[in-house]
């Protein structure tokens, strides 16, 4: 395993700040996951990396040796783009080869490091094909293989699902996960998908405008998000501008429509507060903190998905698909205090 140290990496086309001061330590053999939205400059930055962008500053430090100024060829990076770019003259197991002829491997010891790279990921029954044989999702594997037959120090992937069908996409995102889990190498992987991000990585990077917002686990980023971009990028959220207030002797939050108890460590004053869909309840009647009337209700199979509105406030709730739902019904609704998140405003 090795160690890829980033440090203010920066980088600006024309009047365009694509990236700015990009920096972050890469843990061993984990995968990092960078997500944003487009014009974000997570590519960008990955690229600079790779040493296909030269940054105007900044540096990229590998195994202790700064390689900024190395050509990508000579970095010991393996690479997968979102196109794939295979040799469509070359047949699954040359396109796998490639790599190891221009490293100068010995025959036999190529041979035997492509039949393990296809065994790897699942193709060896493909090797005589040509790529424009192959479902993208074949493909997406011989681009995988051929990348990590150098048996590189890191892996960069960019967008490599983004052009495969939602459940194609999903099933190579299962098993990408287990074969990078297995070999623990570490992964730097960008993508626009925020399921993608969080299901994959054991590091989540969230960048916007060119900067980063946040770093964390997934969980903590999704939980706990730094700001309301974070919040609302990740997944759904309610997000309501409140007050932070102490009422007889304890701190509470007061909501445009009713009060509920200040989470831990809360500062008195304006903020923002984030409740995701799934720290609101339907519940009983006579409890919950307020009411409010059914607009809409979507069904997602395992959950519903429901648009409440109270006084002009609308809300999303997700419960579980058992429930009765009928429009235009007023229904008690209760807040998680344990998934209230707030910071300053």
């Amino acid at each position: 395993m090795s160690t890829l140290k980033v440090q203010s990496l920066s980088k600006s086309f024309g009047a365009v700040e694509a990236v700015a001061d990009f920096s972050h330590d890469f843990k061993n053999g984990e995968i990092t996951t960078v997500v944003g939205p487009s014009g974000s400059g997570k590519s960008t930055a990955l690229w600079m990396i790779a040493g296909l962008t030269a940054p105007d500053r900044g540096t990229v430090i590998l195994d202790g040796q700064d390689i900024t100024a190395v050509p990508p060829e000579k970095r010991d990076l393996g690479l997968v783009f979102q196109s794939y770019a295979l040799f469509p003259h070359l047949s699954v197991e040359q396109n796998v080869e490639f790599g190891l002829k221009v490293r100068k491997m010995a025959a036999e010891d190529r041979r035997r490091r492509v039949d393990e790279m296809l065994d790897l990921v699942r193709i060896g029954r493909l090797r005589e094909r040509r790529i424009n044989q192959l479902s993208g999702g074949e493909q997406q594997r011989v681009a995988l293989a051929r990348a990590l037959a150098i048996r590189p120090k890191i892996l960069l992937m960019d967008e490599p699902l983004s052009a495969l069908d939602a459940k194609l996409r999903e099933e190579l995102r299962t098993e990408l996960f287990r074969l990078l889990q297995d070999l623990r190498i570490t992964t730097i992987y960008v993508t626009h998908d925020q399921i993608e991000a969080m299901s994959l990585g054991n590091e989540l990077i969230v960048m916007n405008g060119g900067r980063i917002e946040q770093t964390g686990r997934p969980p903590e980023v999704y939980k706990k998000p730094a700001n309301k971009f974070v919040a609302e990028f990740l997944g759904s959220a309610n997000i309501f501008e409140a007050q932070c207030v102490e009422m007889n002797g304890k701190r509470k939050i007061k909501l445009p429509f009713t009060v509920i108890d200040a989470p831990a460590q809360s500062v008195p004053g304006s903020c923002w507060v984030m409740v995701r869909p799934e720290g609101l309840t339907v519940a009983n009647e006579g409890e919950g903190h307020f009411r409010a009337v059914i607009e809409s209700s979507q069904f997602l199979g395992n959950q519903i998905r429901i648009v409440l509105n109270v006084n002009g406030q609308r809300l999303i709730v997700d419960v579980h698909n058992d429930l009765t739902i009928n429009g235009g019904t007023s229904v008690p609704v209760q807040i998680r205090s344990d998934q209230v998140f707030m910071w300053p405003r």
